[in-house]
């Protein structure tokens, strides 16, 4: 199929739109500049609301928690959290656990430094970790 003449793109036709280019973007910079900028925080905005609901925490907070084993930190500073309900009634208890997490959370931090397998295994056995606290916290919480 032969293609008609004056159609297709050819170099002389990208040497004209080039020139036009030149003409119009400093026209159009001031104008677009803005939206652009407008656009990219609103991105990042959803982004960062998008990350703190994953991870259940406040957007406000969401600097606090960092790298791959950001869930796993954010999980053991909420465990902590819940403990204070019961630091009046048993605070043994509370107290064993307050220094297992200390211990869970040092491993997580410890884990980013990591070869990715090895940081993987931490990870895995920290939450299976995780797991069992949180069950008995909850047993003893009455849910």
């Amino acid at each position: 199929m032969a293609r008609a003449k004056g159609k297709g793109f050819t170099p002389s036709r990208a040497k004209n739109l080039v020139g036009v280019a030149k003409v119009l973007a400093p026209a159009l910079i001031p104008v677009v500049a803005p939206m652009a900028a407008r656009a990219a925080a609103l991105v990042s905005d959803r982004y960062d609301h998008y990350r703190a609901g994953r991870l259940g925490v406040p957007v406000d907070q969401l600097s606090r928690y960092s790298g791959r084993g950001a869930g796993l930190h954010a999980r053991i500073v909420g465990f902590g959290e819940a403990l204070e309900q019961l630091r009046e009634t048993e605070r043994a208890y509370v107290e064993v656990t307050e220094k297992r997490l200390g211990q869970l959370l040092a491993a997580v931090r410890a884990a980013e430094r990591m070869p990715a397998a090895r940081r993987k295994a931490a990870h895995r056995a920290v939450s299976a970790d995780l797991d069992g606290l949180e069950a008995e916290l909850l047993k003893r919480l009455g849910v």
